[in-house]
């Protein structure tokens, strides 16, 4: 197990190397800099003075050097400055992980807290009226982009509440903050919760097939363990391993629903940061966003030994 942890350890470092020279080069052949933006935004047109921003910036240099320098401040802890705000980008970036964070964790709470259960239930009832109606409803959440159920969420709170659910100003207290971002999570994790459910459908009734469970049943095992203790527990690795997709997913993919709902999180913000090419700051962003389903990844391999005793990992 030790050897294997190692072994895996040493793939997430290469990995991780690999996409931050892929997230260095492809910010660098998109055409234009943030110079070329600022000239043209004000009407500027002498060369003199655009050389000289791109010298401050370092955009003069080799793209060897550049990188070499951004991944040496990596090391460090230094992220470089923003070229917009001129702070540097981790006083801009640490603030809005939080929020994130914080969406994303309720959204894949409410996926796995009605995708699960669902699931197990029109297994269950397979071919039942409950099931067609699950059915409906699950395929239902993997149709409606969750963008435009976003933006029906908020006119129904307009026309019936006559108030408009999003982050005008920051929230003065802890609760306030989880009713503003409930809204949007629900939105987001009800396709989510589509996704969850269905794959716990079909894994179950792979699983209820199995000699082991009729065993079970002959046996005089209730149908709450029967289904709960016996059949999730070997289906739930197909789960376990969505989960940990959406959960990576989340992370990354909130742009338009933060924008939706006005909320200043880190999707948004490296929208509006690839706008400016301001390089800092999408180079931290999107290598952040790879981490996290790196380590994701990593979390799921592991809780497969935990969660199934067959699976071994040889040293």
């Amino acid at each position: 197990m030790g050897v294997y942890i190692l072994r895996r350890f040493g793939l997430m470092l290469l990995t991780l190397f690999g996409m931050s020279v892929l997230i260095f080069v492809m910010l660098r052949l998109v055409p234009g800099n943030i110079s070329d933006i600022l000239f043209e935004s004000a009407g500027l047109v002498n060369p003199a003075e655009k050389k000289k921003i791109e010298a401050e910036l370092g955009l003069d240099q080799p793209i060897i050097v550049q990188y070499w320098r951004w991944v040496s401040g990596l090391s460090r802890g230094d992220l470089g400055y923003a070229y917009v705000s001129e702070k540097p980008a981790i006083d801009e970036i640490l603030p809005r992980i939080p929020i994130t964070a914080k969406l994303a964790s309720m959204a894949l709470f409410f996926s796995v807290l009605f995708g699960v259960p669902l699931g197990v239930i029109s297994a269950v009832k397979q071919n039942s009226p409950i099931d067609y109606l699950l059915r409906i409803v699950s395929l239902s959440g993997l149709s409606l982009p969750s963008f435009w159920l976003g933006l029906l969420i908020l006119m129904g709170f307009v026309n019936y509440f006559g108030w408009i659910p999003i982050y005008s100003k920051p929230p003065d207290s802890f609760w306030t903050e989880v009713g503003l971002l409930a809204i949007p999570a629900a939105a987001v994790g009800f396709r989510s919760s589509a996704l969850v459910m269905r794959l716990t459908r079909s894994s179950m009734l792979e699983v209820l097939r199995q000699d082991y469970i009729r065993t079970a049943r002959s046996k005089g095992a209730s149908n709450m363990a029967v289904n709960f203790k016996h059949a999730l527990r070997n289906a739930v690795l197909p789960v376990v391993t969505i989960i940990g997709i959406e959960a990576a997913f989340l992370i990354g993919g909130l742009i338009v629903t933060e924008t939706v709902f006005n909320i200043p999180g880190v999707a948004r913000f490296l929208v509006e940061a690839i706008r400016w090419r301001d390089y800092p700051i999408v180079q931290n962003l999107v290598m952040f966003i790879a981490v996290v389903v790196v380590v994701i990844n990593f979390l799921v391999d592991m809780a497969y030994a935990m969660l199934d005793p067959r699976i071994k990992y040889e040293d």
